[in-house]
């Protein structure tokens, strides 16, 4: 039996029984799965039940029950996904035009050459298959960025959680405020993907990265011969992000001369490229994210009142990590399996200690922080456990993160803790111990052996 060239399956769809056979048999050899039919009436049927299997339709125009193109109409209305060749011994010039404006794949005449009609199956094979993995693509994508992949079942994040999923299907705009690291990008990815603007161009721009004129001219492009150096002409983001989504994270960055011309923007929908005349019209959805606080900043003059309240229209507030303590298991399990997976699968699990000491934690960095001491945490570690020993010096502090003295506080104690953890923290190495703690290789040793810590490795 010849290996399958599609997962896929071809229907051949015609009422002269013999002329099917050799067809088939021809399109097995080709190395195509073949399931056939004399009427439309059974094709329909089979389709029904083989839906997901069948990839394109191969059709007699004239049928004893129906007409090729009744079929098609039929098929593209119902399953969309497939493709239809429709096959004719008298076929015209209008038929092949009107087929092809209903959505057929091609057109052709009985009796030309089987290389003709073996290769127009071969690319309607290759369309059926490339939209196949679109949508695949897509739907992972969706996964990815939907409002459940954000870790979380606090009532801090739920409540964030809900007036996204309620704006989100909607054209408004959005304004995120948060601290750094709490994760706004992954509510604007998600606010774009449960909107009717998915699969459309998501595009987004961090206002704090660019000085004013590289930044006027990320946004709004320019013409070529705008400015020494613009030798071509450039689209901006505006531009680009067109049907659309646009996020500019740290908007309370944006220069003030660049504030006005943003603002005609969203009024609008228009805005002119540097050294050019002419406005260019562009829809696109605006979701923009501050880690200031804006009604502030307005109030005080350092940001336009007017773009302020262009901007606010609907405000989600992502909590900090210490407001949702309650999902810090969670992310932190998840940050395990991403990192174990690339650096050290034998990592799998947390132990307590690790787990209190990260929940006592007052994370100023948000989940940013987290994800990156989980990182450096799986680096270090040997075994199949995070213990403590691998966290950072910041996570031991004379003082516990609630005030309390700790019971042990003498200096000996204190210099056996650190030393010990920096020896983790350098897996061991003597030397670098040594250099970091600013004292002499003899001298380690002799703590080392004061203090017991010759197990460190």
């Amino acid at each position: 039996m010849l290996m399958a060239k599609y997962p896929g399956e071809l229907l051949l769809i015609d009422d002269e029984e013999r002329l099917r056979h050799v067809l088939g048999r021809v399109l097995e050899l080709e190395g195509y799965h073949v399931r056939q039919a004399a009427t439309a009436h059974a094709a329909l049927e089979m389709l029904q039940q083989h839906a997901q299997d069948v990839w394109v339709v191969l059709s007699d125009v004239k049928l004893p029950d129906d007409h090729g193109l009744n079929v098609l109409q039929k098929v593209k209305q119902k399953y969309p996904q497939a493709e239809v060749i429709l096959m004719t011994a008298y076929g015209t010039i209008q038929d092949g035009v009107t087929a092809m404006k209903m959505g057929a794949f091609d057109y052709l005449t009985k009796g030309d050459s089987d290389d003709q009609l073996l290769v127009v199956v071969e690319r309607a094979m290759e369309k059926a298959s490339l939209q196949r993995r679109i949508r695949e693509l897509e739907k992972q994508v969706g996964v990815k960025y939907s409002l459940d992949s954000i870790l979380g079942t606090s009532p801090a994040l739920r409540q964030a959680k809900d007036l996204t999923a309620k704006v989100a299907p909607t054209d408004s705009t959005v304004l995120l405020e948060g601290e750094t690291g709490t994760g706004k990008e992954l509510f604007a990815q998600a606010i774009h993907q449960a909107s009717t603007r998915r699969g459309k161009p998501f595009l987004a721009l961090n206002c704090s990265a660019f000085p004013k004129d590289l930044l006027e001219s990320e946004l709004f492009g320019y013409k070529k011969g705008a400015f020494t150096g613009a030798m071509t002409d450039k689209k901006g983001l505006l531009e680009e992000a067109h049907t659309g989504t646009l996020f500019l994270d740290e908007v309370g960055e944006m220069p003030a001369e660049l504030q006005a011309k943003f603002l005609r923007v969203l009024e609008t929908q228009t805005f002119t490229k540097l050294g050019d005349t002419k406005p260019i019209q562009v829809n696109l959805r605006l979701v923009a994210a501050t880690n200031r606080d804006m009604a502030a900043e307005a109030e005080a003059g350092h940001f336009r009142p007017d773009l302020y309240y262009r901007l606010s229209v609907f405000k989600v507030r992502v909590p900090t990590l210490r407001e949702r303590k309650e999902d810090i298991p969670t992310l932190a399990k998840y940050f395990l399996q991403v990192f174990a997976a690339k650096l050290n699968p034998r990592l799998q699990h947390l132990s307590p200690e690790f787990m209190q000491k990260l929940q006592a934690y007052p994370w100023k960095g948000n989940i940013r922080e987290l994800k990156n001491v989980l990182e450096r945490a799986v680096i270090l570690a040997e075994g199949d456990t995070l213990t403590p020993d691998f966290l950072p010096a910041e996570f031991w502090p004379l003082n516990t993160a609630a005030g309390a003295v700790e019971s042990d506080t003498a200096l000996s104690t204190v210099e056996k803790n650190h030393i010990r953890k920096i020896l983790a923290q350098t897996s061991g190495n003597k030397t670098e111990t040594a250099r970091l703690l600013h004292i002499g290789l003899t001298t380690l040793y002799r703590k080392i052996q004061e203090y017991g810590l010759g197990d460190v490795h």
